[in-house]
């Protein structure tokens, strides 16, 4: 490499580290051995041989290996393949002031998506409950329509509550992760809330309705949003 009149006798470093490569070694490793969660792992000698490096490059990569929830270390068996929380890395960033605009609108999108998805799983476990607790949600938002914050307050309730009648804690998660975009979106953009289709008439659509007959009405209660998106 030439710089003025000076040559530097020096390689470029590789974009991939050894531990990267490492950590995608035991990842592979893994797979093909086809380890479950509570199977034990080889010892660090063990690994550190079979593959060649020095124990602290073993161990970096182990290391962003129990950060994923990939592994951890039990007392007697030593490190073990764990069940990895997916979302557990995605709720300590999903902060609206940390993430750019066109991640936070692709995010958004995300979640219209899920909704426009639910009417199956919602019509398979609906309970008479379920029903009387959302409609006495979509009640309380009927006396307080003029008011914006509480407005805001009722639509994250009413959809949060349609997240718990699925009964699938993955989709609860999630949905909790989004309320922070959600309600930065909304407070940004002036979004207005609320379609064609009320939160009433999804009530009484889950009552009375079919699915599609949900799905459709959903689709229009969303309608204002879908209009905003990036073309």
């Amino acid at each position: 490499m030439e710089i003025g009149n000076l040559h530097i006798d020096i390689e470029k470093v590789s974009h991939k580290t050894m531990a990267d490569e490492v950590e995608t070694k035991l990842l592979e490793y893994l797979k093909r051995k086809s380890f479950k969660p509570g199977d034990a792992l080889p010892k660090e000698m063990e690994l550190t041989a079979a593959l060649g490096v020095s124990r602290n490059v073993l161990r970096e990569a182990l290391s962003r290996l129990r950060m994923l929830g990939l592994i951890e270390t039990k007392k007697r068996r030593g490190m073990v393949l764990s069940s990895p929380d997916i979302l557990g890395s995605m709720e300590r960033v999903m902060d609206p002031l940390i993430i750019d605009d066109t991640t936070l609108q692709d995010i958004f999108e995300l979640r219209l998506t899920l909704e426009m998805g639910l009417a199956d799983i919602l019509f398979l476990r609906k309970t008479k409950k379920d029903i009387e607790e959302l409609e006495k949600i979509a009640l309380q938002e009927k006396a307080t329509r003029t008011k914006q914050n509480f407005r805001i307050k009722h639509e994250v309730d009413f959809h949060g509550k349609i997240y718990q009648m699925t009964g699938n804690r993955t989709l609860q998660r999630f949905q909790n992760m989004l309320l922070p975009i959600f309600g930065h979106l909304v407070n940004e953009e002036k979004v207005p809330i609320g379609g064609k289709v009320s939160h009433l008439d999804l009530v009484n659509l889950l009552k009375t309705g079919t699915r599609e007959q949900f799905r459709q009405g959903m689709r229009e209660h969303l309608e204002h949003h879908f209009q905003k998106l990036k073309k």
